[in-house]
């Protein structure tokens, strides 16, 4: 069966993982930001399937700005319940494929830390998961 996405839908999807990275990032300014959004990204292009394709994608159609990581919460979060809402709908194993995909990335990002992830890290990892299990 394939798959047609829209390009709002492949923005939404990109917007969602790339965000997430980008929040860890954010919140995890005390720490290595670079290191962070590297590991992140770094685990976002090893995506597979329908989700690695978009992900691939060289495109421009991110916004990913805001003067505080608040700002960036506000359209990371529900955009990461919509990705997956969009995917239950259209292609289940690639919601699951998604999720997968977005955690993977959270992990290999916190995990860029000495030890256990700091409490704002932390905090951070349970809002994306949250949003992500919220669709």
């Amino acid at each position: 069966m394939s798959v047609t996405l829209t390009d709002q839908d492949k923005t939404t999807l990109r917007t969602a993982a790339y965000g997430a990275v980008t929040l860890l990032a954010a919140a995890g300014a005390a720490g290595s930001p670079h290191k962070i959004a590297t590991h992140g990204s770094i685990a976002l292009a090893s995506a597979t399937g329908l989700v690695g394709h978009v992900l691939a994608a060289k495109t421009k159609d991110i916004n990913l700005y805001g003067k505080s990581v608040a700002e960036l919460a506000d359209h990371v979060l529900p955009a990461l319940t919509a990705a997956m809402s969009l995917l239950k709908k259209q292609a289940p194993a690639e919601a699951d494929n998604f999720r997968n995909t977005v955690l993977v990335a959270v992990e290999a990002a916190a995990r860029t830390h000495q030890g256990e992830p700091s409490p704002t890290l932390a905090d951070m990892i349970g809002k994306i998961t949250g949003a992500l299990d919220a669709a």
